[in-house]
Protein backbone atom coordinates (compact mmCIF):
# COMPACT_ATOMS: atom_id res chain seq x y z
CA UNK A 1 0.00 0.00 0.00
CA UNK A 2 1.63 3.23 -1.22
CA UNK A 3 -0.29 6.66 -0.60
CA UNK A 4 1.59 10.39 -0.59
CA UNK A 5 -0.19 13.87 -0.10
CA UNK A 6 0.47 16.13 -2.13
CA UNK A 7 0.04 19.07 0.57
CA UNK A 8 1.99 17.98 3.60
CA UNK A 9 4.74 15.81 1.93
CA UNK A 10 3.57 12.93 3.77
CA UNK A 11 4.57 9.75 2.19
CA UNK A 12 3.71 5.71 3.59
CA UNK A 13 4.48 2.71 1.93
CA UNK A 14 3.41 0.27 4.30
CA UNK A 15 3.25 -3.32 3.07
CA UNK A 16 1.26 -6.58 4.45
CA UNK A 17 2.75 -10.04 4.56
CA UNK A 18 0.74 -12.29 2.84
CA UNK A 19 3.24 -15.64 3.95
CA UNK A 20 2.64 -17.63 6.58
CA UNK A 21 4.57 -17.87 9.40
CA UNK A 22 8.36 -19.53 8.06
CA UNK A 23 9.65 -23.02 9.72
CA UNK A 24 12.83 -20.59 11.17
CA UNK A 25 13.06 -17.47 11.48
CA UNK A 26 15.58 -15.27 9.27
CA UNK A 27 18.74 -13.16 9.68
CA UNK A 28 20.12 -11.06 7.16
CA UNK A 29 23.56 -9.66 7.56
CA UNK A 30 24.77 -7.01 5.18
CA UNK A 31 28.12 -5.23 5.03
CA UNK A 32 26.81 -1.32 3.09
CA UNK A 33 30.30 -0.32 1.82
CA UNK A 34 29.06 1.36 -1.54
CA UNK A 35 26.33 3.69 -2.62
CA UNK A 36 24.53 0.59 -4.18
CA UNK A 37 24.01 -1.00 -0.99
CA UNK A 38 21.79 1.96 -0.01
CA UNK A 39 19.78 1.12 -3.04
CA UNK A 40 18.97 -2.05 -1.98
CA UNK A 41 15.34 -2.79 -1.48
CA UNK A 42 14.20 -3.87 1.79
CA UNK A 43 11.04 -5.39 3.47
CA UNK A 44 10.77 -4.95 6.69
CA UNK A 45 8.44 -6.68 8.69
CA UNK A 46 6.90 -5.39 12.06
CA UNK A 47 8.90 -8.68 13.80
CA UNK A 48 11.63 -7.60 12.34
CA UNK A 49 14.66 -5.87 14.85
CA UNK A 50 17.25 -4.05 12.89
CA UNK A 51 20.76 -3.53 14.53
CA UNK A 52 23.68 -1.68 13.35
CA UNK A 53 26.35 -3.09 15.91
CA UNK A 54 29.24 -0.75 14.76
CA UNK A 55 27.09 1.92 16.16
CA UNK A 56 25.41 -0.17 19.06
CA UNK A 57 21.97 0.39 18.21
CA UNK A 58 19.27 -1.87 17.55
CA UNK A 59 16.23 -0.86 16.37
CA UNK A 60 13.04 -3.06 17.72
CA UNK A 61 10.12 -4.32 16.28
CA UNK A 62 7.13 -1.59 15.05
CA UNK A 63 3.66 -1.39 14.49
CA UNK A 64 3.67 -1.88 10.82
CA UNK A 65 5.70 -3.46 7.99
CA UNK A 66 7.21 -1.53 5.18
CA UNK A 67 8.88 -1.75 1.97
CA UNK A 68 11.75 0.74 1.74
CA UNK A 69 15.47 0.97 1.34
CA UNK A 70 18.60 0.41 3.40
CA UNK A 71 18.79 4.46 2.76
CA UNK A 72 15.10 5.07 2.88
CA UNK A 73 15.66 2.96 6.66
CA UNK A 74 18.11 4.86 7.76
CA UNK A 75 16.73 7.86 6.96
CA UNK A 76 13.91 7.03 9.08
CA UNK A 77 15.92 6.42 12.12
CA UNK A 78 17.32 9.80 11.71
CA UNK A 79 13.61 11.48 11.26
CA UNK A 80 12.47 9.39 14.67
CA UNK A 81 15.91 10.07 16.73
CA UNK A 82 15.81 13.31 15.89
CA UNK A 83 11.85 13.90 17.22
CA UNK A 84 12.06 16.09 20.49
CA UNK A 85 15.71 16.56 20.38
CA UNK A 86 15.14 20.32 22.06
CA UNK A 87 13.04 18.84 24.83
CA UNK A 88 15.71 16.14 25.44
CA UNK A 89 18.27 19.10 25.20
CA UNK A 90 16.78 21.05 28.43
CA UNK A 91 15.86 18.20 30.58
CA UNK A 92 18.36 15.89 29.88
CA UNK A 93 21.56 16.89 28.12
CA UNK A 94 23.77 13.89 28.53
CA UNK A 95 21.22 11.53 26.47
CA UNK A 96 20.82 14.77 23.80
CA UNK A 97 24.39 14.45 23.23
CA UNK A 98 24.69 10.66 23.02
CA UNK A 99 21.49 10.64 19.96
CA UNK A 100 23.55 13.68 18.37
CA UNK A 101 26.42 11.46 18.30
CA UNK A 102 24.49 8.59 16.76
CA UNK A 103 22.63 10.38 14.35
CA UNK A 104 25.47 11.99 13.22
CA UNK A 105 27.08 8.24 12.59
CA UNK A 106 23.53 7.35 10.68
CA UNK A 107 23.66 10.81 8.61
CA UNK A 108 27.23 10.29 7.30
CA UNK A 109 26.57 6.20 6.65
CA UNK A 110 23.90 7.86 3.84
CA UNK A 111 27.15 9.33 1.92
CA UNK A 112 28.66 6.54 1.31
CA UNK A 113 30.94 6.56 -1.99
CA UNK A 114 30.32 4.85 -5.24
CA UNK A 115 32.89 2.11 -5.00
CA UNK A 116 33.21 1.79 -1.08
CA UNK A 117 35.27 3.30 1.83
CA UNK A 118 36.12 3.07 4.90
CA UNK A 119 33.07 4.54 6.44
CA UNK A 120 31.35 0.93 5.89
CA UNK A 121 29.28 -0.72 8.09
CA UNK A 122 26.73 -3.33 9.30
CA UNK A 123 23.33 -3.73 9.07
CA UNK A 124 21.41 -7.07 10.52
CA UNK A 125 17.48 -7.43 10.14
CA UNK A 126 16.42 -9.94 12.50
CA UNK A 127 13.20 -11.41 11.84
CA UNK A 128 11.33 -14.19 13.77
CA UNK A 129 8.85 -15.07 10.95
CA UNK A 130 11.07 -15.32 8.14
CA UNK A 131 9.08 -12.74 6.34
CA UNK A 132 11.63 -9.63 6.02
CA UNK A 133 13.65 -9.62 2.76
CA UNK A 134 17.02 -7.67 1.96
CA UNK A 135 17.47 -7.49 -2.01
CA UNK A 136 20.29 -9.87 -3.58
CA UNK A 137 22.33 -7.68 -5.93
CA UNK A 138 23.97 -10.73 -7.06
CA UNK A 139 20.99 -13.36 -7.72
CA UNK A 140 20.53 -15.56 -8.75
CA UNK A 141 24.22 -16.42 -7.33
CA UNK A 142 25.25 -15.42 -3.24
CA UNK A 143 26.23 -12.22 -2.57
CA UNK A 144 29.44 -11.60 -1.05
CA UNK A 145 28.18 -8.62 1.30
CA UNK A 146 25.05 -10.35 1.93
CA UNK A 147 24.46 -13.68 4.42
CA UNK A 148 21.61 -15.09 5.68
CA UNK A 149 21.21 -17.31 8.80
CA UNK A 150 18.20 -19.35 9.24
CA UNK A 151 17.51 -20.65 13.22
CA UNK A 152 14.94 -22.04 14.91
CA UNK A 153 12.87 -19.64 17.18
CA UNK A 154 13.30 -19.03 21.24
CA UNK A 155 10.42 -19.81 23.27
CA UNK A 156 9.66 -16.21 23.98
CA UNK A 157 10.06 -15.48 20.53
CA UNK A 158 7.38 -17.93 20.02
CA UNK A 159 5.20 -16.30 22.83
CA UNK A 160 5.73 -12.95 21.22
CA UNK A 161 4.24 -13.77 17.92
CA UNK A 162 1.34 -15.87 19.86
CA UNK A 163 2.27 -19.15 18.40
CA UNK A 164 2.76 -20.52 22.09
CA UNK A 165 0.66 -20.23 25.01
CA UNK A 166 2.53 -18.51 27.97
CA UNK A 167 1.39 -20.76 30.52
CA UNK A 168 2.65 -24.03 28.82
CA UNK A 169 5.59 -25.59 30.25
CA UNK A 170 7.53 -27.06 27.06
CA UNK A 171 11.19 -26.93 27.89
CA UNK A 172 11.97 -23.14 29.04
CA UNK A 173 15.40 -24.29 28.98
CA UNK A 174 15.89 -24.95 25.87
CA UNK A 175 14.37 -21.61 25.38
CA UNK A 176 16.46 -19.69 27.65
CA UNK A 177 19.47 -22.16 25.76
CA UNK A 178 18.47 -20.30 22.09
CA UNK A 179 18.24 -16.80 23.81
CA UNK A 180 22.00 -16.42 25.10
CA UNK A 181 22.57 -17.78 21.39
CA UNK A 182 20.94 -14.80 19.86
CA UNK A 183 22.60 -12.75 22.47
CA UNK A 184 25.92 -13.73 22.02
CA UNK A 185 26.94 -15.00 17.81
CA UNK A 186 23.15 -15.05 16.37
CA UNK A 187 20.97 -17.97 16.04
CA UNK A 188 22.78 -21.40 14.54
CA UNK A 189 21.35 -24.66 13.86
CA UNK A 190 21.86 -27.10 16.73
CA UNK A 191 23.01 -30.59 15.63
CA UNK A 192 22.43 -32.14 18.91
CA UNK A 193 18.90 -31.28 19.12
CA UNK A 194 18.21 -31.96 15.29
CA UNK A 195 19.74 -35.34 15.85
CA UNK A 196 17.75 -36.27 18.66
CA UNK A 197 14.29 -35.19 17.34
CA UNK A 198 14.76 -36.92 13.85
CA UNK A 199 15.84 -40.38 15.91
CA UNK A 200 12.71 -39.70 17.31
CA UNK A 201 10.52 -38.93 14.79
CA UNK A 202 12.76 -41.91 12.89
CA UNK A 203 11.67 -44.86 15.55
CA UNK A 204 8.00 -43.97 14.85
CA UNK A 205 8.38 -43.95 11.08
CA UNK A 206 9.96 -47.55 11.14
CA UNK A 207 7.67 -49.45 13.25
CA UNK A 208 5.16 -47.76 11.11
CA UNK A 209 7.11 -48.89 7.64
CA UNK A 210 7.65 -52.36 8.97
CA UNK A 211 3.73 -52.83 9.17
CA UNK A 212 3.38 -51.18 5.33
CA UNK A 213 1.73 -48.27 7.03
CA UNK A 214 2.37 -44.21 6.35
CA UNK A 215 1.73 -41.78 8.82
CA UNK A 216 -0.22 -38.59 8.14
CA UNK A 217 -0.66 -36.06 10.57
CA UNK A 218 -2.52 -32.54 10.40
CA UNK A 219 -0.37 -29.01 8.93
CA UNK A 220 -0.92 -25.97 6.92
CA UNK A 221 0.16 -25.60 3.89
CA UNK A 222 3.13 -23.85 3.64
CA UNK A 223 1.70 -21.62 0.23
CA UNK A 224 -1.97 -20.70 1.54
CA UNK A 225 -2.09 -21.78 4.74
CA UNK A 226 -4.76 -23.92 4.57
CA UNK A 227 -5.37 -27.05 6.76
CA UNK A 228 -3.94 -30.46 4.92
CA UNK A 229 -2.23 -33.50 5.90
CA UNK A 230 1.81 -34.55 5.51
CA UNK A 231 2.73 -38.04 5.17
CA UNK A 232 5.74 -39.81 5.93
CA UNK A 233 7.33 -42.65 5.46
CA UNK A 234 10.91 -44.78 5.66
CA UNK A 235 12.84 -45.67 2.67
CA UNK A 236 16.06 -47.52 2.77
CA UNK A 237 18.49 -46.18 -0.22
CA UNK A 238 20.87 -48.82 -1.04
CA UNK A 239 24.76 -48.64 -0.09
CA UNK A 240 23.50 -45.20 1.75
CA UNK A 241 21.50 -45.08 4.96
CA UNK A 242 17.65 -45.41 6.02
CA UNK A 243 15.65 -41.70 5.41
CA UNK A 244 11.99 -40.15 6.53
CA UNK A 245 10.03 -39.13 3.39
CA UNK A 246 7.81 -36.34 4.20
CA UNK A 247 5.13 -35.26 1.37
CA UNK A 248 2.63 -32.89 1.42
CA UNK A 249 -0.31 -31.60 -0.82
CA UNK A 250 -3.00 -28.88 -0.16
CA UNK A 251 -6.21 -29.58 -2.12
CA UNK A 252 -6.89 -25.87 -2.29
CA UNK A 253 -3.89 -24.45 -3.55
CA UNK A 254 -2.71 -27.05 -5.54
CA UNK A 255 1.01 -26.58 -4.09
CA UNK A 256 3.39 -30.15 -3.22
CA UNK A 257 6.70 -30.41 -1.47
CA UNK A 258 8.60 -33.17 -0.57
CA UNK A 259 11.16 -33.40 2.61
CA UNK A 260 13.83 -35.82 3.32
CA UNK A 261 14.92 -35.97 7.68
CA UNK A 262 17.98 -37.97 7.77
CA UNK A 263 18.43 -40.27 11.39
CA UNK A 264 21.63 -41.77 12.72
CA UNK A 265 24.62 -40.44 14.72
CA UNK A 266 26.24 -37.33 13.94
CA UNK A 267 29.30 -38.02 11.02
CA UNK A 268 32.96 -37.38 13.01
CA UNK A 269 33.63 -35.90 9.10
CA UNK A 270 32.06 -33.64 6.46
CA UNK A 271 31.64 -35.12 3.02
CA UNK A 272 31.95 -33.52 -0.36
CA UNK A 273 30.40 -35.43 -3.44
CA UNK A 274 31.56 -34.63 -7.23
CA UNK A 275 29.59 -36.09 -10.10
CA UNK A 276 30.35 -35.26 -13.69
CA UNK A 277 27.23 -35.17 -15.87
CA UNK A 278 28.09 -36.32 -19.12
CA UNK A 279 24.13 -37.90 -20.44
CA UNK A 280 20.61 -37.92 -19.53
CA UNK A 281 20.97 -41.30 -18.14
CA UNK A 282 23.22 -39.30 -15.22
CA UNK A 283 20.39 -36.73 -15.12
CA UNK A 284 18.44 -39.70 -14.02
CA UNK A 285 20.24 -40.52 -10.91
CA UNK A 286 18.92 -40.16 -7.37
CA UNK A 287 20.02 -37.92 -4.99
CA UNK A 288 19.57 -37.18 -1.83
CA UNK A 289 20.32 -33.30 -0.75
CA UNK A 290 19.87 -32.90 2.96
CA UNK A 291 19.20 -29.21 4.62
CA UNK A 292 22.87 -29.13 5.69
CA UNK A 293 23.99 -29.77 2.24
CA UNK A 294 25.12 -26.95 -0.02
CA UNK A 295 25.01 -27.71 -4.39
CA UNK A 296 26.62 -25.97 -6.95
CA UNK A 297 27.10 -26.40 -10.78
CA UNK A 298 30.07 -24.25 -12.12
CA UNK A 299 28.84 -24.35 -15.53
CA UNK A 300 25.25 -22.89 -15.12
CA UNK A 301 26.94 -20.28 -12.46
CA UNK A 302 24.70 -22.34 -9.95
CA UNK A 303 26.21 -21.75 -6.06
CA UNK A 304 23.25 -22.78 -3.42
CA UNK A 305 23.95 -22.27 0.38
CA UNK A 306 22.79 -24.74 3.32
CA UNK A 307 19.22 -24.65 4.09
CA UNK A 308 18.22 -24.08 0.54
CA UNK A 309 15.25 -25.78 -0.46
CA UNK A 310 15.52 -28.18 2.67
CA UNK A 311 16.15 -31.68 2.51
CA UNK A 312 15.32 -33.05 -0.90
CA UNK A 313 15.45 -37.05 -2.26
CA UNK A 314 15.08 -36.53 -5.96
CA UNK A 315 16.73 -37.11 -9.35
CA UNK A 316 19.51 -34.82 -10.32
CA UNK A 317 16.76 -33.50 -13.28
CA UNK A 318 14.05 -32.91 -10.47
CA UNK A 319 17.09 -30.94 -7.86
CA UNK A 320 17.66 -28.32 -11.08
CA UNK A 321 13.89 -28.30 -11.81
CA UNK A 322 13.10 -27.52 -8.19
CA UNK A 323 15.72 -24.81 -7.75
CA UNK A 324 14.73 -22.97 -11.04
CA UNK A 325 10.69 -23.50 -9.61
CA UNK A 326 11.91 -21.94 -6.30
CA UNK A 327 13.73 -19.33 -7.92
CA UNK A 328 11.62 -18.24 -10.31
CA UNK A 329 8.25 -18.27 -7.70
CA UNK A 330 10.14 -16.87 -4.60
CA UNK A 331 13.06 -14.64 -5.21
CA UNK A 332 11.61 -11.08 -4.57
CA UNK A 333 12.43 -7.91 -6.85
CA UNK A 334 12.77 -9.33 -9.61
CA UNK A 335 9.55 -7.91 -11.02
CA UNK A 336 7.65 -4.70 -10.96
CA UNK A 337 9.02 -0.95 -12.16
CA UNK A 338 11.60 -0.82 -9.59
CA UNK A 339 13.23 -3.83 -10.54
CA UNK A 340 16.71 -3.05 -12.74
CA UNK A 341 15.78 -3.93 -16.17
CA UNK A 342 19.61 -5.31 -16.75
CA UNK A 343 19.53 -7.54 -13.75
CA UNK A 344 15.82 -8.82 -14.55
CA UNK A 345 17.11 -9.76 -17.63
CA UNK A 346 20.39 -11.71 -16.60
CA UNK A 347 18.07 -13.58 -13.98
CA UNK A 348 15.83 -14.35 -16.72
CA UNK A 349 19.08 -15.86 -18.77
CA UNK A 350 19.80 -17.55 -15.96
CA UNK A 351 16.58 -19.12 -15.75
CA UNK A 352 16.96 -20.34 -19.28
CA UNK A 353 20.10 -22.13 -18.32
CA UNK A 354 18.49 -24.07 -15.66
CA UNK A 355 15.42 -25.02 -17.83
CA UNK A 356 18.47 -26.38 -20.78
CA UNK A 357 20.39 -28.41 -18.11
CA UNK A 358 16.82 -30.07 -16.71
CA UNK A 359 16.22 -31.01 -20.57
CA UNK A 360 19.46 -32.71 -21.15
CA UNK A 361 20.73 -29.82 -23.96
CA UNK A 362 24.41 -28.67 -22.15
CA UNK A 363 26.74 -31.00 -21.84
CA UNK A 364 28.82 -31.85 -19.54
CA UNK A 365 27.97 -30.88 -15.98
CA UNK A 366 29.74 -30.80 -12.62
CA UNK A 367 27.42 -30.64 -9.94
CA UNK A 368 29.04 -31.10 -6.00
CA UNK A 369 27.19 -31.56 -2.63
CA UNK A 370 29.16 -30.13 0.62
CA UNK A 371 27.59 -31.69 3.56
CA UNK A 372 29.64 -31.56 6.51
CA UNK A 373 27.38 -33.46 7.98
CA UNK A 374 27.77 -36.19 5.68
CA UNK A 375 24.30 -36.70 5.77
CA UNK A 376 23.60 -36.31 1.73
CA UNK A 377 24.03 -38.67 -1.11
CA UNK A 378 24.63 -39.47 -5.32
CA UNK A 379 23.65 -42.63 -6.86
CA UNK A 380 26.29 -44.94 -7.46
CA UNK A 381 25.27 -46.76 -11.01
CA UNK A 382 28.36 -49.28 -10.89
CA UNK A 383 27.82 -49.91 -6.92
CA UNK A 384 29.54 -51.84 -5.09
CA UNK A 385 32.22 -50.94 -7.75
CA UNK A 386 33.63 -47.28 -7.93
CA UNK A 387 31.71 -44.42 -10.30
CA UNK A 388 34.58 -43.39 -12.64
CA UNK A 389 32.75 -40.36 -12.89
CA UNK A 390 32.07 -39.86 -9.14
CA UNK A 391 34.39 -38.56 -6.60
CA UNK A 392 33.97 -38.42 -2.86
CA UNK A 393 35.66 -36.81 -0.53
CA UNK A 394 35.87 -37.24 3.36
CA UNK A 395 37.26 -33.84 5.53
CA UNK A 396 37.65 -32.73 8.55
CA UNK A 397 35.20 -30.03 9.65
CA UNK A 398 36.37 -26.84 10.60
CA UNK A 399 35.59 -24.94 13.48
CA UNK A 400 33.02 -22.58 12.01
CA UNK A 401 30.99 -25.14 10.42
CA UNK A 402 31.31 -26.97 13.65
CA UNK A 403 30.00 -23.28 15.72
CA UNK A 404 27.10 -22.78 13.20
CA UNK A 405 25.60 -26.46 13.84
CA UNK A 406 26.49 -26.82 17.16
CA UNK A 407 28.60 -29.21 17.63
CA UNK A 408 31.33 -27.34 19.62
CA UNK A 409 28.60 -26.75 22.77
CA UNK A 410 28.14 -30.70 22.66
CA UNK A 411 29.98 -32.36 25.69
CA UNK A 412 30.20 -36.01 25.06
CA UNK A 413 32.90 -36.84 28.17
CA UNK A 414 31.95 -36.62 31.67
CA UNK A 415 28.96 -34.72 31.18
CA UNK A 416 27.27 -36.52 33.99
CA UNK A 417 29.07 -35.20 36.70
CA UNK A 418 29.04 -31.82 35.19
CA UNK A 419 25.17 -32.23 35.30
CA UNK A 420 25.70 -33.23 39.43
CA UNK A 421 27.70 -30.38 40.10
CA UNK A 422 25.78 -27.91 38.54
Amino acid sequence: MSFECPHCGLKNSEVQSGEAVQEKGHRYELRCASKADLDRQVVRNSTASVIFPDWEFTAPPTTTSKLTTVEGLISHFVDDLSMDQDQRKELIPEVYEQIEILIAKLRAALSLPEQGGETAFTMVIDDPTGNSYVENLCAPSPDPCLSIQHYRRTRDQMIQLGLLNPDAEDAPEAGQAGQEQVATKGPRINALQEASAAESVARAVKEASMSNEVLSFPANCSSCNAPCDTRMQMVDIPHFQEVIIMSTTCDDCGYKSNEVKCGGAISSQGRRITLKIEDKDDLSRDILKSETSSFNIPELDLDMVAGTLGGRFTTIEGLIRQVHNELDSRVPFMEGDSTVAERRERFKKFLSRLEDAAEGRIFPLNITLDDPMSHSYIQNIYAPDADPNMVVEDYERTFEQNEDLGLNDINVENYECDAETA
